[in-house]
């Protein structure tokens, strides 16, 4: 069992790390049951899959439940299901000193925590992720929200989980393009910021695709402890700290929004072709070297991973990538901040970069 503290004053939690911990769910849990029951929000493919195993450790305990079941997919981060979702934890009498579990990934857990965010001005959550993208960035940190027609993640709350119990064991359930799409979170704290990772990664990324348990544990353990530092210093992304976690995402977002934050691109993947292009685009302005952005798309590819608009289905002109970028909720003073890099484990926020220069890069992207 490995425990990460995020400190954050009286916002403060642990991230708990343990293979099968779900099947202990009841005791560990303990702290956080006040209600007299548990209010589970999940979606279907996770219901089938996780949760009669929470179940069942849970009414090992005497306590009863009470699944909330979503549609799954990005589609569920929207307005209609926010509604929904917040009527029914109204309609069930939801006190703020309850807390509601959020088992699924990180649609799940952005939906969830913003609803709880939301609900009497704020009730107690805790994140049980069931994916490797969530289980290593999304569960941890405390951002919340739900998409809008003007873009991804636009309407939503900073509010921190009261726990996050991460079982790497549920992983294995999963597609392996769910866990690729996942992996392009753990090797981007390596390129933003430890290059010595970044070499474990290149090492080891077939076994933990593979399924391998330490090679899971390690990655997963590394990457939360990273986010934990990261958010420690910097909650509210007021500073650049935090920022550097958004490496990837901006280019990585305007190719979700041109395919329609549909499964024709997953998240991890739309990061993992933005991580490259992010690369590519430094070393096009001479920030880094070219074989470095070479090196970080051929770590990508041997994974399974996009590396370019071509790889990620997208056809668009520069022009209208840079247009859904445009809608970046980062953007301050007309500019949209770019987290580019010097080379692999030296990331930093750039934030003069003209959208014109990133479209005419764009198109000089193969289709």
């Amino acid at each position: 069992m490995t425990l990460v503290p995020v400190a954050l004053g009286d916002r403060s939690y642990d991230i708990l790390i343990e293979a099968g911990a779900i099947d202990r769910a009841a005791a560990l849990l303990a702290p956080w049951q006040r209600g007299g029951r548990w209010i589970v929000v999940t979606e279907e493919n996770v219901y089938r899959h996780q949760f009669g195993r929470l179940q069942a450790a849970l009414s090992a305990a005497g306590v009863p439940i009470e699944p909330i079941v979503l549609p799954p997919g990005e589609g569920t981060k929207n307005w209609d299901i926010l509604r929904s979702l917040t009527e029914r934890l109204l309609a069930l009498e939801v006190e703020r000193s309850e807390s509601i579990v959020a088992l699924g990934g990180g649609v799940i857990g952005d939906l969830v925590g913003f609803a709880a965010s939301i609900v009497k001005r704020g009730c107690d959550f805790v994140q049980i992720p069931t994916t490797l993208l969530s289980q290593v960035d999304s569960s941890v940190g405390g951002k919340t929200a739900i998409n809008s027609a003007h873009g991804k993640n636009l309407v939503g709350a900073f509010h921190q989980p009261r726990f996050v119990l991460i079982d790497p064991t549920v992983l294995d359930t999963l597609p392996r393009r769910e866990v690729a799409a996942g992996y392009a979170e753990v090797v981007k704290y390596g390129l933003l910021g430890d290059f010595d990772f970044y070499q474990w990664c290149e090492t080891n990324a077939a076994a933990l695709l593979g399924g391998d348990p330490d090679a899971r544990a390690y990655a997963i353990e590394m990457s939360v402890r990273a986010k934990a530092r990261i958010v420690a210093a910097d909650e509210r992304e007021t500073a650049d700290h935090r920022a550097l976690l958004n490496l990837g995402h901006t280019f990585g977002h305007a190719l979700e929004a041109e395919t329609g934050y549909s499964d024709r691109l997953l998240h991890g993947e739309a990061v993992a072709a933005g991580m490259a292009l992010a690369f590519r685009y430094s070393a096009r302005r001479g920030l880094c070297e070219a074989q470095d952005a070479g090196r970080v798309a051929a770590h990508l590819r041997a994974a399974g991973l996009p590396q370019g608009l071509a790889d990620a289905g997208v056809a668009a002109s520069g022009a209208v990538l840079a247009g859904h970028m445009a809608h970046d909720k980062k953007k301050s003073g007309g500019r949209v901040p770019f987290i580019l890099a010097r080379g692999i484990g030296n990331a930093f926020v750039d934030k003069q970069v003209a959208l014109a220069d990133v479209a005419d890069f764009l198109d000089t992207e193969p289709r």
